[in-house]
């Protein structure tokens, strides 16, 4: 069983469009299958569960669109955070908060205030998030220590930078599955994601269910994982 899966939510529109149904009520469909996978994770014993949820490139989309996803983030704070606390889950938020509405702010901060101190599932949310944005921000803190004479360029490591990211004790994802038939990550842990397993499954997110994502990890556990070296006996 993997120890972290992340998951790339895509496929809400393209749900939709194929019901003749608008796009934001792809997105409300997709809002209840995360509530699915949420309590499957927490039934199979996956102990991190990331989600992008709101990339940073996001904000090109039409502002009515915009608008429809921050109410359904509102919504689903609102209305899920104590049940989540309830279900011993941790939420942890990452992603740049600055520009943000400050109601969008505080919900955020409460989400994750709240369920602190849980010790069940963490749920990780990526909100206004893009990797290269976040090893951009990591790079910009480092030249800093560099520039006050605290650290040394020499001394640099993928450890140290690793370590300047959003949330550096949080392990890297096992398996990344993307929905909708996608096979790119679109921005998303580029960092974590050196040697993790990708997983591209066909269906849109609004039918993603717990048969899926035991699918996903099924396929997740039939690949060898190397990490650079050898499979033993096989000189592969």
């Amino acid at each position: 069983m993997p120890r972290h899966v992340a998951i790339i939510m895509d496929g809400n529109g393209r749900w939709a469009a194929a019901r003749g149904l608008p796009r934001v009520e792809g997105h409300r469909r997709g809002v209840e299958a995360l509530r699915r996978t949420v309590r499957a994770a927490t039934e199979l014993g996956i102990s991190v569960l990331t989600i992008f949820s709101f990339s940073s490139e996001n904000w090109s989309r039409p502002p009515s669109e915009i608008g429809d996803l921050m109410a359904l983030l509102r919504r689903f704070i609102r209305k899920d955070l104590a049940e989540l606390h309830e279900s011993n889950v941790r939420v942890r938020i990452v992603g740049e908060r600055e520009g943000l509405e400050r109601d969008i702010c505080l919900l955020l901060q409460e989400a994750e205030d709240l369920t602190r101190g849980n010790t069940g599932l963490t749920l990780v949310v990526a909100f206004n998030y893009g990797a290269r944005q976040e090893i951009a921000r990591a790079a910009q803190l480092l030249a800093i220590e560099v520039a006050e004479g605290r650290l040394s360029a020499a001394d640099i490591s993928p450890e140290l930078l690793g370590s300047h990211l959003h949330a550096p004790d949080i392990p890297d994802p096992d398996v990344i599955i993307r929905t909708s038939g996608e096979q790119r990550l679109s921005n998303f842990l580029l960092w974590q994601a050196a040697y993790s397993e990708l997983v591209f499954v066909p269906i849109n997110w609004p039918d993603f269910d717990r048969a899926a994502l035991e699918g996903a990890i099924a396929e997740y556990r039939r690949r060898e994982r190397r990490f650079g070296g050898l499979v033993a006996n096989t000189g592969s």
